[in-house]
């Protein structure tokens, strides 16, 4: 099979096209031929081996995977003998958060992983997207934040994969949302439920007098001091970036009732749960897929490449 593989950490370029053998299910493992990845920050972090921290858990010198892609979507084609609830023809969207590997035409998963099946009204490329940045955002205004209905939530980096999925979510349980993007994206981001936009090149938000619930940098550009003054008294600082300060910043106001910050690996959080739950907001309308470019799988770089230009608008796929 056909694979994108990167033998050690540098920029896009280091990914590569190689045949590779195909993988053989084992006997609870699920075989799927892909159809759709996505392809966001966090990628573009594993591919530099940066920050660190990434280095320290996936390999210092090398990567210990050398094929990345996490969400993906796509047939399954071969089952091991002792799976139960997935057969072949199902079209499944999966999360490959411990392995990676999903830039290639076949992964196995266990049948226990992150799955669900997608409803005949999406095309794989919108379920892969809907997961890509949506799985996030419900990790953190759900599960983080608690969100709830009449809160006054801002979302930083509102046109983005998760930013835009993070609107969609705040509507959904009910929140008063206040995007923050760039002008040219104000339409979209209002399109998909904002109430309000702050265009941050002629706004900074963090010196104006509202004052949110719950503030969400998805784009991890802000920090929790800039953000204090306009949390209101018991508000939550949400954050992607996976840094020391927001590390110690979470230990040292959970000691107290007032405002707290919070990051969490929402990736090696998720499961069947979500992802279903996330496919049927996508079947009813309730979340709607917002895909920037498509890509081939042999341009994966130039895909990496777009996506750290920080100027896309939701999702970047890789289709096969």
């Amino acid at each position: 099979m056909k694979a994108m593989v990167q033998n050690s950490y540098g920029p896009p370029e280091v990914i590569v096209l190689q045949d590779i053998a195909e993988p053989l299910p084992g006997d609870k493992e699920i075989r799927i031929r892909i159809q759709a990845v996505s392809v966001g920050p966090s990628d573009c972090a594993f591919r530099k081996g940066d920050p660190s921290m990434i280095k320290l858990i996936y390999g210092w010198s090398r990567p210990k995977y050398a094929i990345g892609g996490c969400e993906l979507a796509g047939v399954i084609d071969a089952v091991g003998k002792e799976v139960q609830h997935f057969k072949p023809g199902d079209r499944v969207l999966g999360m490959s958060v411990k392995t990676f590997g999903a830039y290639a035409e076949y992964k196995c998963l266990s049948e226990e992983s992150p799955l669900a099946v997608i409803p005949d009204t999406l095309t794989f490329e919108e379920a892969v997207a809907v997961c890509d940045g949506g799985a996030t955002a419900l990790t953190f205004l759900r599960d983080k934040a608690g969100l709830q209905k009449g809160q006054k939530v801002l979302i930083n980096g509102a046109s983005g994969a998760v930013g835009i999925y993070a609107v969609q979510l705040a509507k959904y349980y009910g929140a008063e949302v206040t995007g923050v993007c760039s002008g040219g994206n104000e339409s979209l981001v209002r399109k998909e439920g904002a109430d309000f936009v702050i265009d941050y090149t002629r706004e900074d938000f963090t010196k104006a007098d509202k004052a949110y619930d719950v503030i969400f940098d998805a784009v991890g550009k802000c920090s929790f001091s800039a953000c204090k003054r306009v949390l209101t008294a018991k508000g939550i600082y949400l954050t992607t970036a996976p840094r020391l300060s927001i590390l110690l910043q979470m230990m040292w106001t959970s000691l107290f009732k007032g405002k707290r910050a919070v990051f969490a690996t929402a990736g090696l959080m998720q499961n069947k749960a979500n992802l279903t739950f996330l496919m049927e907001l996508a079947n009813h309308g309730t979340l709607n897929a917002v895909i920037d470019r498509r890509y081939p799988l042999v341009r994966l770089p130039d895909a990496h490449k777009y996506v750290e230009t920080e100027r896309k608008k939701g999702n970047v796929i890789i289709h096969f």
